[in-house]
């Protein structure tokens, strides 16, 4: 198979027009590098009133919100991807900057542009002001975290930095609301102000080197501010990709340009950096004063203990410890409540009903099928609040930090961790995360294995298993046998990713590994009404897809278990009707035919259903084992569907179908597969699209589903071996 580059976005006329536009709107655009608690502002500024989707032809998320100026006067703004810059390297900087020069389809131009500074990092975020500076746009920058910068003996002269930027500079620090009103006027009349521009001079032979470069970048349709940005760009790049490579000449000329540059003794890769850099430093001499020396700050202390090469790793396996502890015992009492409350609507409507087919579907098939799902929603909102807080107060990046040196020996890097680590939420937005992976080769590897790391549809299934067949046996005074049995689960598929990643990057993949250059924010308390809002959005994408995948999943499911109609001998008692009900329906038949492919893994045709069923979403295998048992309301804390899978019985010898060892087998099978329809989609989108993509996608689901046969049949058959098949 062949690797592919990052996707790039095509150019197309500028989404709207000033006639076009709502009357009245003022569209702004927020960007700003990661970890300078632009998030937080967005989420500041605009609170409940946002909207999510993807931009046009990408998996990029794209957020929206909106909030009402004191004149009243109704502001948009869109919240662009973080990124360190917009020089086009990967996805997320393709897309900022087509939204800034309003090429992205779909997308309104925006009028307004409100950079994001973080005020004790002011010399690496000024490389990304002065790219979008350059652009022309109706700049705004606001100065986030002062007080930090203040706490850290930093004083900025905010009006002298306005004068150096040429754009108003507005301190603010979002957790508090502290310069929103302040910076909510200067977005409603910067179109007032003049246009920002180019901050530095070219010396005379660089620009006489250049202009060629920009001629054949205007007269492909860019301004002339955009062609003096891209074109240092395309020097540090080297070639031409994306929207600029239908402009007629425009490779020969870069070519040229870096010919002669390296003639006159020139780095072009670094020239850059070199101007931007050379004119932050003037920047920083006259508005940042520093009145004197301090000692180790906090965040230092921290790190001392945090990043130590042995101590820090254990803190790091503790910390996921507890994490996946709380998890699974945390959230506990709200599973309950919200099964409690699944089971009473089932009886609710099953009472208005008469007893028939359409009781059957409502009550078994849709409140049932769903309900199974929505039962573990406190679980997964606990995990996104652990992850948002890690990331609020600074400690992801860090590690991310700790485990470069295990993710060096793959041959990667500690920037594809995060991603990995995001997978444990869900692998989609994990796959996304990837977008910040500049390098093709490194990025595609990481989203092979994202779908290892164990997301939050598995915890049904892992719920309803563990808790049915491992006991709550005391560990060490602090754990139990059960919490630690789910953190086995994710710790198999985080190594599991980790030795797959190798294997890739010395064969199919095999590239030179690159040294990580990553930010290590100052630790902050989270903003717990960003966090919030964060988390919330999150469970919001959860339930829109239970509310649509697993809805008609379940309504599948039912309907093949219920037809073709059996009708029950004189004898038989209800279980026994059921059972042939089952065994008959086109579902039991399917089960059947796929039984002598699972059986090796010590698993029944039953068994082989919910497998079958779960591959368009893993966490159906919990509703469709209620389905096949006859529990309406099973959920995976369901004490009648666990006491059923216990009592369970193959027919000839009378042996029990699940056992411990079946079902820690079941649960290496579900680490492994690739299950969901989502992701499959994703894959295809983020790895090129159309059949290049497509190819991807096939080759990750059959690698994947043979991983999970061949460790099942593994564990299964050592189990048996050592006699702990009871």
């Amino acid at each position: 198979m062949d690797t592919v580059e990052a996707p790039t976005t095509t150019a197309v006329t500028p989404s709207s027009t000033s006639s076009e536009r709502d009357e009245g709107v003022l569209h702004a655009a927020l960007i700003g590098n990661p970890n300078t608690g632009k998030s937080t502002l967005f989420n500041a500024l605009t609170g409940m009133r946002q909207r999510v989707g993807n931009y046009s032809g990408v998996t990029v998320e794209r957020v929206e919100g909106r909030y009402q100026s004191e004149t009243g006067r109704l502001v948009t703004i869109l919240d662009l991807p973080g990124t360190y810059s917009v020089s086009g390297n990967s996805p997320d900087e393709e897309i900022a900057l087509s939204v800034l020069l309003g090429r992205a389809e779909g997308v309104d131009a925006p009028e307004v542009v409100i950079v994001v500074l973080d005020a004790q990092n002011l010399e690496r975020n000024l490389f990304l002001a002065s790219q979008v500076l350059e652009l022309g746009l109706p700049t705004v920058i606001a100065l986030n975290q002062v007080d930090a910068a203040e706490a850290a003996g930093l004083r900025i002269d905010a009006v002298e930095l306005t004068l150096e930027l040429g754009a108003p500079v507005v301190p603010t620090v979002a957790t508090r609301g502290r310069g929103l009103d302040v910076l909510k006027r200067a977005v409603e009349r910067a179109t007032e102000l003049p246009r920002p521009e180019r901050r530095f001079s070219l010396p005379p032979e660089l620009a006489a080197v250049l202009a060629p470069v920009d001629g054949c970048l205007t007269r492909g349709g860019l301004s002339p501010s955009a062609a003096a940005l891209e074109s240092l760009r395309l020097l540090a790049v080297g070639t031409v990709q994306g929207h600029l490579a239908g402009i007629d000449g425009l490779e020969a000329a870069v070519q040229r340009a870096q010919a002669d540059l390296e003639g006159q003794g020139y780095y072009p890769r670094a020239l850059e950096a070199e101007l931007r850099y050379g004119w932050i430093a003037g920047v920083i001499e006259r508005t940042v004063h520093r009145p004197g020396a301090s000692g180790s700050t906090l965040t230092d202390r921290i790190d001392s203990v945090v990043l130590h090469r042995v101590v820090g790793p254990i803190i790091f396996l503790v910390l996921m410890a507890l994490v996946f502890q709380s998890i699974f015992t945390w959230a506990s009492p709200l599973m309950d409540w919200v099964e409690s409350l699944i089971g009473g609507l089932g009886v609710a409507v099953g009472s208005l009903l008469p007893a028939g087919d359409l009781q059957s579907l409502l009550v078994d098939g849709v409140i049932a099928g769903v309900g199974s799902v929505l039962v573990f929603l406190p679980q997964i909102a606990v995990l996104f609040l652990f992850i948002g807080f890690l990331e609020d107060t600074g400690y992801m990046a860090r590690a991310a930090f700790i485990m470069d040196r295990f993710m060096r020996g793959v041959g990667l890097h500690g920037r594809s961790f995060i991603p990995m680590l995001s997978g444990y939420a869900c692998a989609v937005p994990g796959i996304m995360a990837t977008r910040t992976i500049e390098n093709p080769k490194d990025r595609l590897t990481t989203i092979m294995v994202v779908p290892l790391m164990s997301c939050s549809a598995r915890l049904p299934i892992y719920t309803l298993l563990i808790g049915t067949f491992i006991p709550p046996i005391a560990v060490a005074g602090v754990f139990n046998l059960q919490g630690l049995t789910l953190l086995a689960m994710y710790l198999l598929g985080t190594v599991t990713a980790l030795a797959v990643a190798a294997l890739f990057k010395k064969s199919l993949l095999k590239g030179p590994s690159r040294p990580m250059i990553m930010e290590l924010p100052p630790y902050r308390l989270p903003d717990l009404r960003s966090l919030a809002l964060n988390v919330s959005h999150r469970v919001g994408l959860f339930l829109r897809k239970a509310g649509t995948i697993i809805l008609a999943l379940s309504i599948l499911l039912w309907a093949l278990a219920s037809y073709p109609k059996t009708l029950p001998g004189a004898s038989m008692g209800e279980e026994a009707a059921r059972e042939a009900q089952l065994a008959n329906s086109f579902l039991g038949q399917a089960g059947q035919v796929i039984e002598p492919l699972v059986r090796p893994l010590g698993y029944d045709w039953k068994i082989g259903v919910g497998i079958l069923s779960s591959f368009a979403a893993r966490e159906v295998f919990v509703s469709t084992m209620g389905t096949i048992y006859g529990i309406g309301d099973a959920t995976e804390t369901s004490g009648d569907l666990r006491d059923q899978l216990r009592a369970e019985r193959h027919p000839r010898t009378g042996a029990p179908v699940y056992t411990p060892l079946v079902a820690v087998g079941l649960m290496v099978f579900y680490v492994y597969a690739m299950m969901c329809m989502s992701t499959n989609a994703i894959v295809v989108r983020e790895t090129g699209g159309g059949w290049q993509g497509a190819r991807w996608a096939v080759f990750q689901f059959a690698w994947m589903l043979a991983l999970a046969y061949g460790a099942a049949f593994i564990v299964y058959r050592t189990g048996l071996a050592l006699g702990l098949g009871a």
